[in-house]
This record gives C-alpha cells, sequence and structure tokens, in this order.
C-alpha cells in the first residue's frame, strides 16, 4: 500500500495510456496507472480526483452499513441466482450440500466447514451457468476470450487479464442472472478496451441498453452478497 496526503491506496501499472482509480468491492483504494509513469504523475492525479474519491468512500460506507452477516444454521437465509433460500441441516445425504424443494439441505456431518462447502457449491455451479452465457455473448460481441475460472478475488466481482483470461468471484452466483450477464459482458468488453473509455461503454450498450439498471442493482446490493 502507497499513501499521497490522507489516501491510501495499491498502486498497478501497466501498458496503458491513461489512468483509473477503483473504489474496491472491500473499500480499498487502487490505481492502475501507465508503465512510464512517475509518482508525480500519478498524485496529480490522486489530487485531480480527490473530490470523487470522497464521494466513492462515502458511498461505499453507506451501503456496506447493512452489510450480512449469516450463520450457518437451520432457518438462516442464503442467495443463490437473486433468491434467498432457507438452510436445513439434516443428517443423511449423498452431497454435503444440496438445493431442492426451495431449500438449502447441510449435511451435519459438513456442517463445520459450512463455509468452505458453500464456496465449492457456487464455484461448481458457476463454472457451467457463467460458461454458458460466455458463449452466447462472445458470439454477439465478437471477442474470443481465454480461460473461465470461478475464484476468490479478493477486491473485485471479475477481472480479465491481458491475455484474455476471465475470472469471476464465486460471489458473484449470488446475484440474479441478469446481473450476473452484467458483470459478463463488462469483462467481455474489456477484450477490445482495457480501460473505461466512451468506446468500452458503447460496447457493453449495443447488446445490452440496460447495464445501467443492472450495474445500480450490483452497486446497492452487492454489500449483501456475502456468507
Amino acid at each position: 500500500m502507497q499513501t499521497y496526503k490522507d489516501i491510501e491506496y495499491s498502486l498497478s501499472k501497466s501498458d496503458r495510456k491513461t489512468a483509473s482509480i477503483y473504489i474496491e468491492r472491500d473499500g480499498s483504494i487502487s490505481v492502475l496507472a501507465p508503465a512510464k509513469w512517475g509518482q508525480d504523475q500519478i498524485e496529480e492525479v490522486l489530487e485531480r480526483k480527490r473530490p470523487w474519491i470522497y464521494r466513492g468512500l462515502a458511498e461505499w460506507e453507506d451501503l456496506n452499513a447493512t452489510r450480512v452477516t449469516r450463520e450457518f444454521i437451520s432457518g438462516e437465509g442464503f442467495l443463490y441466482l437473486g433468491r434467498t433460500y432457507r438452510l436445513r441441516i439434516v443428517e443423511n445425504q449423498k452431497y454435503p450440500l444440496v438445493l431442492k424443494e426451495g431449500y438449502f439441505y447441510l449435511r451435519s456431518e459438513a456442517a463445520e466447514k459450512s463455509f468452505e462447502t458453500f464456496k465449492e457449491f457456487y464455484r461448481a455451479k458457476g463454472q457451467k451457468k457463467l460458461q454458458e452465457r460466455i458463449e452466447y455473448y462472445k458470439t454477439r460481441m465478437g471477442v474470443k476470450p481465454g480461460e473461465v475460472r470461478i475464484i476468490e478475488l479478493q477486491n473485485r466481482w471479475a477481472s480479465c487479464s491481458e491475455n484474455r483470461n476471465l475470472n469471476f468471484h464465486w460471489k458473484c452466483l449470488m446475484a440474479p442472472m441478469n446481473v450476473i450477464d452484467y458483470i459478463i459482458v463488462h469483462e467481455l468488453a474489456h477484450i477490445r478496451h482495457k480501460n473505461h473509455t466512451d468506446a468500452f461503454w458503447g460496447e457493453i450498450d449495443k447488446v445490452m441498453p440496460d447495464y445501467r439498471e443492472r450495474k445500480g442493482w450490483h452497486r446497492v446490493n452487492g454489500a449483501g452478497m456475502d456468507l
């Protein structure tokens, strides 16, 4: 981490022409800057964007004031594809965790590792569902993504690497399918446009004219997408 006056941030550099500043999912600040930039140029951008950074942090605090803490006990609600399903602890079943008949069923023997069991459920379900949606949108957008992974991302919901590999946080599977589609389209657009330029948003708008609404749902409800 680095500090400029009262702003603490993480810095990454790459082969890009402009700098971007992000308020990450955990409330931290990250800066992506051109590889050739010096510290003075980075701090100049931070100073110019100070009002935006303050507003972003204040908004993050408001949205996360209602962050949900869930307990792995019978009756607790857990999200999957935008719906809440109550948990039932059962003695005997073939798999550690299953979703059926409107409930999550957790085998009692797996209760000690409930967090990891739920994570694995989201990963397994997500790999198939996201791959299907990526196949659909990549054709419409005319792009060729690389490997698709469902992993634990520290601060982001998803990312697109330099070699076009797509990474998605397993928590994405808690969102409604139309919001997951927005996350997918967002990352596919990064294959052509690395930065959030007008051209980037135009690329998304071509296939998803209501992306602002979907993006807004994610921004407001993201704090509840947790275990």
